[in-house]
């Protein structure tokens, strides 16, 4: 699908595979930084980081340093994939949960969630506690798994909760996530969309999971087509 992501398409696939935790991390990095600036040389968290890809992917395709956070995959494992890639002067692997960051205020150009903000940061107070490591005027880009209409308790499907179990409720719609920021008065809300390749995304997922998660993405396809993915980008005033 080098069409839909020509600067993912540059990358290994086997090296993707090799490493990947969900959906193509890649992809969604390639997503949303179309819609943020970065420069050469700005200080970017990559938070959620898993096992590096996308740190990969911002500190090569923008010249940016990146501070590749995560609680599930320890540095020094994250250290040897960007030894490899020749990054070592760009990228600084960080063990953090995602409540307990380890960094000065105001210290960050750029911070961007791939895959992860879903599991922290849907709660009302944390946007609040994460902007403060952003200078103003910064930007905050995630893209998550979202659904394509918001769901009340007894709407979400049973094929997803029982792969996803609570954690399904933690999807949600593109204007969820605009609301849900807009309401701080901390951000200015640049875009909340759904991806145009959410489906595609998907789909390449399938052959990368387990044996009920391809299931339930076989049938929301096959039914109304909940899934999608929540692409929101922000600036600091």
């Amino acid at each position: 699908m080098t069409d839909l992501f020509p600067r993912s398409a540059a990358y290994d696939e086997e090296w993707v595979n090799a490493n990947r935790m969900g959906p193509n991390v890649l992809w969604l990095t390639e997503s949303v930084t179309e819609r943020m600036t970065l420069e050469p040389g700005m200080r970017v968290m990559d938070l959620g980081c898993g096992r590096g890809l996308s740190s990969v992917f911002l500190a090569r395709e923008f010249g940016v340093e990146v501070w590749a956070t995560d609680l599930w995959i320890k540095p020094t494992e994250n250290w040897e994939r960007i030894r490899e890639a020749g990054l070592e002067g760009q990228i600084r692997p960080i063990y953090a949960e995602a409540h307990q960051l380890p960094y000065a205020e105001g210290f960050f150009d750029a911070i961007v969630s791939l895959d992860a903000y879903h599991y922290f940061g849907d709660a009302v107070l944390y946007l609040d506690y994460l902007a403060r490591f952003l200078r103003p005027d910064g930007e905050i880009g995630i893209v998550c798994p979202g659904f394509r209409r918001e769901l009340g308790p007894d709407d979400v499907p049973g094929y997803l909760t029982d792969y996803h179990g609570a954690g399904a409720y933690s999807f949600h719609t593109p204007d969820w996530w605009r609301d849900h920021w807009r309401k701080t008065d901390l951000v200015e809300v640049t875009c909340a969309d759904e991806p145009p390749e959410s489906n595609a995304i998907w789909e390449e997922f399938i052959p990368h999971t387990l044996d009920e998660e391809q299931a339930a993405i076989r049938d929301d396809a096959a039914g109304e087509r909940l899934l999608t993915f929540a692409r929101v980008v922000a600036r600091k005033r």
